[in-house]
């Protein structure tokens, strides 16, 4: 794994990920490896959702969302993964492939479902910026 891809930036990734990839490459991980232990879950609950306005840069809540999370071992290795929404299948399946990339077992593909999935979020971003870039007010030239 790189350095650059922590735990917990990992974690974020494969909470986003396509939900397909993650369950695809999970059962891979059990074929090598065999079935995790459930720790806890998967539990679909309400997590309390917060953001942060960016003129002022203060945190507020915006609501209240559903995900679904979930533990297991793996191996002697911990893996854990929370998702919005009630997919309890890919969500154990994200659990599953923390722990795996913990064990370094398909380190390397699990990196890469984790590229892919930030560089898709990164597009959607840059897509979504560019269909509001023109939306945008300036209001040096108003008086």
């Amino acid at each position: 794994m790189t350095d650059t891809l922590t735990p917990e930036r990992r974690a974020g990734l494969l909470a986003r990920a396509v939900a397909e990839e993650v369950v695809d490459l999970a059962e891979r991980v059990v074929a090598l490896v065999g079935p995790p232990t459930i720790l806890a879950g998967p539990d679909v609950g309400m997590v309390m959702l917060q953001v942060r306005e960016p003129v002022a840069d203060e945190r507020f809540h915006l609501g209240e969302v559903v995900v679904t999370s979930a533990e297991v071992d793996l191996d002697g290795a911990r893996g854990w993964s929370m998702r919005m929404g009630r997919d309890r299948v890919a969500t154990l399946a994200a659990a599953v492939c923390d722990a795996a990339a913990e064990l370094m077992v398909l380190a390397d593909e699990i990196e890469a479902l984790c590229v892919r999935t930030a560089a898709g979020l990164a597009a959607a971003d840059h897509d979504e910026w560019t269909r509001l870039a023109p939306t945008a007010v300036s209001f040096e030239g108003m008086e």
